[in-house]
């Protein structure tokens, strides 16, 4: 049971700091979004490369009006701190219960 609680509880910090890297990496590609940047340039093709498949399909489900604001990277911030307030402390308490 020791090991077990023991990669419970890896999985569970694991899985908080991929959550809060992928948080910041939505951030930056926001932020270079507003600066209008040089597709080729391979930092900005990897953030669209690592981005693109969850901000895409929310975006194309959002009805942008006449705004023309994306909003997608806002409702990934919160589905991604969601996960951080519930499914981690899960992880952490069911593995303390393993004890």
């Amino acid at each position: 049971m020791f090991v077990f609680r023991e990669l419970l509880l890896t999985v569970a910090w694991l899985i908080e700091y991929v959550l809060w890297a992928y948080m910041w990496i939505i951030i930056i590609r926001a932020l270079v979004s507003w600066v209008n940047p040089d597709p080729g340039n391979p930092i900005v093709q990897f953030l669209y490369r690592i981005t693109e498949p969850v901000l895409g399909p929310i975006r194309r489900r959002l009805p942008t009006g006449q705004t023309g604001i994306d909003f997608s990277p806002i409702i990934v911030i919160l589905a991604i701190m969601f996960l951080q307030r519930f499914l981690v402390p899960v992880l952490v308490q069911a593995a303390y219960r393993l004890s």
